[in-house]
């Protein structure tokens, strides 16, 4: 069922519902009905109303760390086409790469980074850990946002983290990348501020800010954790929590294969550019280009 079709009327009888980020779950689309869990297949849970569904005895989960290797291969290749791109600036050499946010994905951002001889800074204050903000601005040379968005109601607030008064501070060139969540880049303030950038994630989406699209170094549909192996491990652990929901047998997806369109990049091509100029060629089909994405192996 397309995401535009959810509505309460279709999903008055169902025991379960399991979404994606297009599909707001609040009381809008829940009163009413029978739902007792909600599952998304993504990270990230922002489109569920989670206070709504706890004080309504409605179970609902996410899946951490489904994707955090393809998002991880994504930002190890939009490192790469800028260097190639820019052969002479500070991030072709030994980069210092700041890493915000140091979960699932954050870590293995890290990891690949110090693989890659960069000088890594890592910051995420719920886990009283790494440096200041203020610090990965003044030295970074690459700046990689991998957090939760939360309004600022939240402990730790992350919408609009990278603002006007961050990129300020940051050091000339730098290289800011946001394949977390829209919001968590104010992107007029990044479009202003000069500094490259690569976005996959926007404010908005699909209506996307035509002058920061133009402006991106590279830009995409939000697909940076499109792969097979992502969908399968968020498949499964939607599988697993309904089975465990209503004392069901678990289903294993290894014994089934993959039937949808994928692709593997070509050694040495420069995927994200193709990705990038297709979208900036027709940014009124970003659902559609999002929607018809071959899924990248692995």
């Amino acid at each position: 069922m397309k995401p535009e079709k959810i509505d309460a009327s279709a999903i008055r009888d169902a025991d379960i519902l399991i979404v994606r980020t297009r599909t707001k779950v609040n009381e809008l689309l829940l009163k009413g009905s029978n739902v007792q869990l909600v599952c998304t297949a993504t990270i990230g849970y922002d489109h569920i109303d989670t206070a709504y569904c706890e004080s309504h005895g409605i179970r609902w989960m996410s899946c951490p760390g489904c994707n955090a290797q393809a998002v991880c291969d994504y930002i190890e290749e939009a490192i790469t086409e800028f260097q190639i791109s820019n052969p002479k600036s500070q991030i072709s050499n030994t980069p210092t790469i700041g890493v915000v946010g140091v979960g699932h994905v954050g870590s293995k951002v890290a990891a690949m980074a110090e693989r890659k001889g960069m000088k890594v800074l890592l910051n995420d204050p719920p886990k009283g850990m790494g440096v200041s903000l203020d610090k990965i601005g003044r030295i970074s040379d690459i700046i990689t946002f991998h957090v939760p968005l939360k309004n600022s109601l939240a402990e730790y607030p992350t919408y609009h983290l990278c603002d006007e008064a961050f990129l300020a501070k940051c050091k000339p060139g730098a290289l800011i990348i946001n394949a977390a969540r829209g919001g968590v880049v104010d992107e007029e303030a990044l479009l202003r501020s000069g500094h490259p950038f690569i976005l996959d994630t926007w404010e908005g989406e699909p209506d996307i800010n035509p002058a920061v699209l133009n402006g991106a170094f590279r830009a995409s549909m939000h697909i940076a954790g499109y792969s097979v192996e992502g969908k399968r491990n968020a498949s499964q652990m939607c599988l697993n929590a309904i089975a465990e929901q209503f004392s069901l047998p678990k289903i294993d997806l290894s014994a089934y294969p993959y039937l949808g369109p994928s692709a593997a990049p070509k050694n040495g091509e420069p995927w994200l550019d193709a990705i990038s100029r297709s979208l900036k060629a027709q940014p009124e089909s970003f659902e559609a280009l999002r929607k018809d994405y071959p899924l990248r192996e692995g």
